[in-house]
């Protein structure tokens, strides 16, 4: 096992490796290596104030994009990553505490871009521990990928399960629980998670730290890129089959060219 305390660029026998040109961080860095083949790479600017990783198996990567906000907006992450497992953050995630992630069997864990992630949050791929049917012997806990969106915010205590995918400008409120996929700008609230509201989109100016103190509509802070009307199914069904289309066209004009080649 290897362990660092320092990030830095750094790479082992065992094809564990590090990729990050910033200043060396040596303040809550501590990243484990057990198994081979396995990557951390940050991007620069890294404002990061305390990372806890722990690559327990083979072949899985970490990937961390820059953050360029302002003071105050950190990266507090701690991750437990087993074999062939990816998890990419995107760029500007901020978290007030601690967020804990892991991922097992394969499985990944995207974080879209501006995310904002509270405090107690958890987000998790697996149980951590197989549970069989007795009759049939078969797995019923089976670990699967999570896909969190851009501009998606993860209130106090949110936990994000397997399976789970929330879309773009999405509010996940407090003690949630996500087990299934959530659309873009909605909040969605309860253990299993509804949506309990559509057509919304959220800013970051805090309401008691940032002027004005009253915020009663969209003039009293700047507004993002990240409003949009919650997409109905059949919005997405036609989103789908646009997609499945434009698929099946890039496969007839390539298998075209190959029978001139």
């Amino acid at each position: 096992m290897y362990r660092l305390t320092t990030l830095t660029t750094y790479e082992d026998e065992l094809k564990n490796s590090v990729q990050y040109d910033g200043e060396p961080l040596s303040t809550n860095i501590n990243v484990t290596f057990k198994g081979t083949n396995n990557q951390l790479i940050v991007e620069t600017p890294a404002r990061i104030d305390r990372l806890t990783l722990a690559f327990d198996c083979n072949n899985a990567i970490v990937r961390i994009a820059s953050n360029s906000r302002k003071q105050g907006s950190l990266l507090r992450l701690s991750a437990r990553v087993g074999e062939d497992c990816s998890i990419r953050i995107g760029k500007n995630v901020t978290m007030t505490a601690t967020c804990f992630l892991t991922a097992a069997e394969g499985t990944s864990i995207t974080i879209g871009n501006d995310c904002m992630i509270a405090s107690n949050n958890e987000i998790r791929t697996h149980d951590g521990h197989p549970i069989f049917d007795v009759r049939s012997g078969k797995r019923t806990n089976t670990a699967r990928s999570i896909s969190i969106g851009n501009h998606v915010w993860l209130a106090k205590d949110a936990v994000v399960l397997s399976g789970a995918e929330v879309g773009d400008g999405s509010v996940i409120g407090h003690r949630s629980v996500v087990t299934k996929k959530i659309p873009n700008n909605c909040i969605a609230v309860g253990a299993p998670a509804r949506v309990v509201r559509r057509d919304i989109a959220w800013e970051r100016p805090n309401l008691t730290m940032t002027e004005p103190f009253y915020k009663p509509d969209v003039t009293a802070i700047k507004k993002s890129r990240y409003w949009a009307p919650t997409a109905s199914d059949a919005q997405k069904k036609r989103s789908l089959f646009r997609r499945a289309a434009s698929a099946v066209r890039r496969h007839s004009i390539n298998f075209a060219r190959h029978l001139r080649n």
